[in-house]
């Protein structure tokens, strides 16, 4: 566990709204609340979404590598449940370049060349390991994950989020459609694009950029239908004003298709981030 105990009540404007509920929002405060979030990550990884664990992770039931030990860990809390570790239904592992320098990297540089990312100057924050208990994926469970993760980033004045958003399966060509829409229309700025590395790479851009409702498949795609059927947590990073960087990544392990997702937080659009940075001064746009 990191030293970074960050207290979100302590921020203006964030006591009230991290609370919704029976719900709170906060980080992990000790080893056994990040083993919690690890255990449920497994539940939602391994169990539901068919990942392939290591043998530690079968004997152990948590989803836990080298980079946990020094990330912060975001929790969604229901009270309703308790106050142990069965209250934990929500997660998001968050990892600032400040904290990455000191210690091993980013796990996003395991799939992807970030160097260009990387070069752009103040905070930089990896976001990972997002997941959240089945009986809890509602909305009130979500907005509280994106306020606190607004929060985390006006604390720190990030300048910009990154990390690897999936889609689920192995094969790219079943995604050809999404893969080949965030291609051609949310491809990241070249001074900041992270790039598939070279042995994982595999082309999203499968199909041309033209869209007809009943074009053919192998000509083109649909885009009003390509978006609806994203996953919830790429739609979410768009709807920041995200990009994606050039290529995919298989992630076999996981039993998923990866793109890099960034976000360049003075450009935010999303209303938890103008809320909030009005409240805290400016936050990370300044």
């Amino acid at each position: 566990m990191t030293a970074q105990a960050l207290d979100f009540s302590t921020l203006p404007g964030f006591g009230d709204a991290l609370r919704s509920g029976d719900l709170e929002v906060r980080l992990a405060r000790s080893t056994d609340e990040i083993a919690a979030a690890q255990a449920l990550r497994y539940r939602v990884f391994v169990d539901e979404l068919g990942a392939t664990p290591n043998a530690a992770a079968r004997a152990s039931g948590r989803d836990a590598d080298r980079f946990d030990g020094y990330c912060d860990h975001l929790l969604v809390i229901d009270h309703a449940k308790g106050e142990g570790p069965a209250a934990i239904v929500g997660t998001y592992r968050l990892l600032r370049r400040s904290v990455a320098d000191r210690h091993e990297g980013f796990y996003t540089a395991t799939e992807f060349d970030i160097a260009k990312a990387l070069s752009m100057p103040g905070e930089l924050l990896e976001l990972g390991r997002s997941c959240v208990d089945a009986q809890h994926r509602t909305r009130p469970t979500m907005q509280l994950l994106w306020k606190g993760i607004a929060a985390y980033v006006f604390a720190h004045d990030v300048k910009l989020m990154f990390g690897c958003a999936s889609l689920p399966g192995t094969d790219p060509a079943a995604h050809a459609a999404a893969l080949s829409y965030l291609h051609h229309n949310h491809l990241a700025p070249e001074a900041i694009r992270a790039r598939a590395l070279p042995h994982l790479r595999v082309d999203m851009d499968m199909l041309p950029a033209g869209a007809g409702a009943h074009g053919d498949a192998l000509k083109a795609f649909d885009a009003r239908t390509v978006v609806a059927a994203l996953p919830p947590l790429i739609k979410g990073y768009l709807r920041l004003g995200g990009y994606v960087g050039d290529g995919a990544v298989v992630d076999r392990e996981f039993n998923t298709t990866d793109v890099c997702i960034l976000v360049v937080t003075d450009s935010v659009t999303d209303k938890y981030f103008k809320h909030y940075s009005r409240q805290v001064g400016g936050g990370a746009s300044g």
